[in-house]
């Protein structure tokens, strides 16, 4: 336990000397705003290094993380908002209060009388004003993709979800449909026009967003799934581009056939 307290004392105090008036010129220009977009890409870091498996690498990112999070607080404590010690007692106290069956004489069946009994206290012991749908408690700063699976979970618990898989995969191929007629619908009017690339727009929407329910259906994370694939296509282009590069192949459209090959072989060495 000692450790853990000096290991955290010795990030704030870096912290601090980084903020200081003679410290770095780069951390004392940053503000809570600005560290936003890192937050958000260190945290993707770091369900990379998860799915990776790679031990020193999530030890890594999750320091990236403490990093983060510790600077931000530090940031409110300079202003006189709060201080590291007010955001690590009110987390803490937080977790005793949410989790009675551990810390109290409260009983539980299972993991699901556990998130309802953690809704009823936020609204019956700190005040929370009770929503006027399910759906207001996902957050609107959410990216899209996870706000839509979580506005999909939500919905689910209230019971209105497909029966089957079936189901989900007959709205995937409806919604498909309808971008087909929506690209069709476009064909020959003027490149940018308002209407028809707004109606483009809201049936791509609406695919997405029956794909994203199909990975609720299967408890599949989309923005985990679609990192993989990021990763994949990143592994196979490289590899295709290489063995472009080796044979003097330009990367352009008129090589696209050969560009091909070198993809069909990146699938079976990436």
């Amino acid at each position: 336990m000692h450790d853990q307290i000096a290991a955290f004392k010795g990030l704030y105090d870096i912290v601090a000397r980084l903020r200081a008036p003679d410290g770095c010129p780069w951390d004392r220009e940053q503000t809570p705003a600005s560290l936003r977009g890192d937050l958000i890409e260190e945290t993707y870091e770091c369900v990379e290094a998860i799915d990776e498996q790679d031990p020193a690498h999530i030890k890594e990112e999750l320091g990236d993380i403490f990093l983060l999070v510790t600077m931000l607080s530090y940031m409110h404590e300079e202003a006189g908002l709060f201080s590291v010690t007010d955001v690590l007692t009110e987390v803490s106290q937080k977790l005793i209060r949410r989790h009675p069956h551990v810390f109290g004489d409260v009983k539980v069946r299972d993991s699901a009388e556990v998130l309802d009994n953690w809704a009823r206290i936020k609204v019956e012991q700190e005040g929370r004003k009770p929503k006027d749908s399910l759906l207001d408690g996902v957050s609107q700063a959410l990216p899209p993709l996870d706000r839509a699976y979580k506005l999909q979970k939500r919905a689910a618990k209230a019971g209105f979800d497909w029966p089957d898989i079936p189901g989900v995969m007959g709205k995937i191929e409806e919604e498909l449909g309808e971008v087909s007629a929506a690209i069709a619908s476009c064909h020959g009017m003027p490149s940018g026009e308002t209407t028809a690339q707004e109606s483009l727009e809201g049936e791509l929407g609406d695919l997405l967003f029956s794909v994203v329910n199909l990975c609720h259906f299967l408890q599949v994370e989309p923005s985990v799934a679609l990192q993989r694939t990021n990763v994949k296509f990143i592994k196979r282009f490289t590899y295709m581009e290489k063995k472009m590069q080796e044979t003097g192949q330009e990367l352009k459209k008129e090589h696209l056939s050969i560009m091909d090959q070198y993809w069909e072989n990146a699938k079976v060495n990436c």
